[in-house]
């Protein structure tokens, strides 16, 4: 299996080695990267890769089955555009797809144009966990029930948070800003569990913590965890950027069902939670500590309970970094039929992101329908 990659950044060099060790036969033989920085990810691997400044250059020269895409937020359509119209079968890009509207309405566009459903992947990583996949075997089994509402958080600590103020990621018009950079997993995950697009939105948010205002004294250990990438800066206090760093959003569902959901970049006991209330039961779960419960309604009974679901740790996102790269690898050998996402679901989950966040800057709630409206007629290849 002949790999290409179109931006070798810490993301694609992290879970190379997964996707790697799911498939015996895979070679990364190029890479189209302005440097070198991370090409000893693949070395390790065993792999010589050819590097190319040019992505197109890189297509021209080479056939591959897999391109892999992992550039910077805000260039994912010009490269997820140049590969479409080329012959590669299959594409991986990672997470968020695109970070404006307008984009997502284009790529939609494209990807009728080009068997894009059916060759493209997105990195949205947490559909493979362990906890995630046991919410909905819950799920399947009814014994949650109809799902009625759901309370949700993604809350990092203050190494994490500090990284972010640091990195390109604080400028929302590369990233497309913290709710869809970081959180277009969990909103991914529960627009899953709920089986509906949304159809209102409400937010509201700011920044308070990482401002000149609120330097701490010295320099706490926790600001030399985690460097700066391409772009990054030194202070994560300059007040540079304009991404968030605590956000609530509401939304409520085209069936009924309704979610509260809650960031916050400066957690010190970090937790990524979840409570899934349905009508036959409730599911908890977190996956930094690694547990899950599942409560009958009419009587309390408790059905499950474990604090040993995934392996809890953020690196390898709880384990399901391994189980994507050998899900991905079945699938293109044609032993697994049916990824747990698509790129339909990943564009629906950015255009929820991206609503979120017009909601807290315009402090209206957003009607989705029309959205929606443009983004079925373009899936289905309107001009």
């Amino acid at each position: 299996m002949r790999i290409g990659i179109i931006g070798l950044g810490a993301r694609i060099a992290s879970i190379a080695k997964d996707f790697a060790a799911a498939e015996p036969s895979a070679r990364f033989v190029a890479v189209a990267d302005p440097t070198d920085i991370r090409m000893a990810s693949l070395t390790a691997l065993g792999a010589e890769p050819m590097l190319y400044g040019d992505p197109a250059t890189m297509l021209a020269e080479h056939r591959f089955d897999l391109v892999m895409i992992g550039s910077p937020n805000h260039l994912h359509l010009d490269h997820l555009r140049l590969v479409l119209q080329g012959d590669t079968p299959h594409i991986f890009c990672e997470k968020p797809v695109v970070t404006t509207r307008d984009d997502t309405i284009e790529l939609a566009r494209l990807i009728a144009a080009h068997d894009g459903e059916r060759r493209v992947m997105i990195g949205l990583v947490l559909r493979y966990s362990p906890l995630y996949r046991a919410l909905r075997q819950a799920q399947a089994e009814g014994r949650i029930g109809e799902v009625m509402s759901i309370e949700a958080s993604e809350h990092i600590a203050p190494y994490h948070g500090s990284f972010f103020m640091r990195d390109w990621r604080r400028d929302s018009a590369l990233s497309g800003g913290f709710m869809l950079e970081k959180c277009c997993h969990d909103i991914d995950l529960y627009q899953g569990v709920v089986g509906a697009r949304p159809v209102r939105v409400a937010s509201f948010g700011g920044r308070k913590k990482y401002l000149p205002e609120r330097r701490p004294a010295g320099d706490p250990a926790y600001l030399g965890i985690m460097a700066p990438r391409w772009n990054g800066i030194n202070d994560a206090f300059s007040g540079d950027g304009d991404i968030i760093d605590y956000q609530t959003a509401i939304v409520d569902y085209e069936n009924g069902a309704t979610m509260a959901f809650h960031t916050n970049l400066n957690v010190p006991d970090e937790f990524r939670r979840f409570c899934v209330v349905g009508t036959a039961g409730m599911a908890e779960g977190d996956f930094v500590r690694n547990s899950f419960k599942l409560t009958r309604s009419d009587d309390s009974a408790v059905l499950a309970q474990t604090d040993s679901i995934g392996t809890g740790a953020q690196r390898g996102h709880y384990g399901a970094d391994a189980q994507m790269g050998a899900d991905i690898m079945a699938h293109l050998r044609g032993e697994m039929p049916v990824l747990p996402l698509s790129i339909r679901d990943a564009l629906e989950a950015g255009l929820t992101a991206m609503a979120m966040d017009e909601a807290r800057t315009t402090l209206q709630v957003i009607d989705m329908t029309q959205t929606w409206a443009e983004f079925d007629a373009a899936m289905a290849g309107a001009t």
